[in-house]
């Protein structure tokens, strides 16, 4: 049996503010296994990054804080770490690689030095054999000429080589697990292909387990084992790919699925767009948080909000309907 690495287990994050708190996550919660890469899916809004943030208690940082809930990363609860203990934890077993690889890197320090800093913090090694294994981890990840640009400057590198550099930093210490926040968002698709090819060549080898955020269900066909799809703070429905591309339950995913362009369409005709807009968290609607979208929302949608159900063989949604009608067959 797989090992769990990543455990969440009904989180929610706060944000404080003078007449209450805002939600901006609500009971979230999914697993991960060694060498497992779970997708989640959804909209700018959903509560994504936020969800990544707290795992990492990188929450602190951002005005928020973890209301509720526990996140067992190999048997390990985090949530009431101290920071100083975090710090131990955040690089050396667990890494991140940032939405925007110029906002991770520090533009005063070559990108070499900056990945033999992780090195020589996290695994005491000197300061030659850490920039001899910066080198190697540039080689890895496919930068050419990697004694060269590790001598270089984030400005002077092109931003899917400070992607990758990015990538190189995320797995010095050889993580356990690693968070990818739309990894891929501001690359061309040539660049964007590369970069998620490394990313399975990376968890074959070394069976790191991914929690990979993104917007395109396209990459999340790709990529993952398994796909959370995300709403308003809330996990909607959960499931293989299989499940989630080929049997969706809940029509906030139908919906993510018919928005992907086709091939077989027309040229010119209109592409499916989800009507009307995420809410904010201040303005969170009761009962089921997409039922103001939702084509098929009935009286009970309004007022009572659904709990995720098990629709069998690990695939969870959390709708009303007892099985979405024939039209809305993707």
């Amino acid at each position: 049996m797989a090992k769990t690495i990543l455990e969440v287990n009904d989180l929610t994050v706060g944000f404080p503010r003078e007449d209450g708190l805002l939600k901006a996550t609500d009971r979230v919660s999914f697993a991960i296994e060694e060498g497992q890469t779970l997708c989640v899916v959804g909209e700018s809004g959903s509560g994504k990054s936020v969800t990544s943030l707290a795992i990492m208690r990188l929450i602190d940082f951002a005005g928020g804080f973890i209301a509720g809930g526990q996140v067992r990363f190999d048997g390990e609860e985090l949530t009431k770490k101290r920071q100083s203990e975090m710090n131990r934890i955040r690089g050396e077993r667990m890494a991140m690689i940032f939405q925007d690889p110029m906002s991770a890197l520090n533009p005063v320090f070559a990108v070499g030095e900056q990945i033999a800093e992780s090195l020589r913090l996290h695994k005491g090694l000197s300061k030659k054999d850490a920039w001899n294994k910066a080198v190697e981890l540039l080689k890895l990840v496919g930068i050419p000429e990697a004694e060269i640009r590790a001598k270089q400057f984030p400005f002077q590198l092109s931003g899917g080589m400070c992607q990758r550099v990015v990538i190189a930093m995320a797995l010095a210490c050889e993580p356990e697990l690693i968070i990818a926040d739309e990894p891929t968002t501001a690359l061309d698709v040539t660049i964007q292909a590369q970069i998620l090819d490394l990313l399975r060549r990376l968890k074959r080898e070394r069976k790191t387990a991914t929690l990979l955020i993104t917007h395109d269900m396209g990459v999340a066909a790709e990529m993952a084992d398994r796909i959370a799809v995300m709403y308003a703070g809330t996990i909607v429905e959960e499931g293989t790919v299989d499940h989630i591309f080929n049997a969706p339950r809940h029509p906030y995913t139908v919906g993510l699925l018919r928005s992907i362009p086709r091939l077989e369409e027309e040229p010119g005709s209109e592409l499916y767009a989800i009507r009307g807009s995420i809410p904010g968290i201040s303005d969170i609607p009761k009962g089921c948080r997409f039922h103001p979208r939702c084509p098929y929302a009935m009286d009970r949608c309004k007022h009572e909000e659904p709990a995720l159900q098990d629709a069998g063989g690990g695939h969870r949604a959390a709708c009303w309907l007892d099985g979405l009608p024939e039209e809305a067959a993707i």
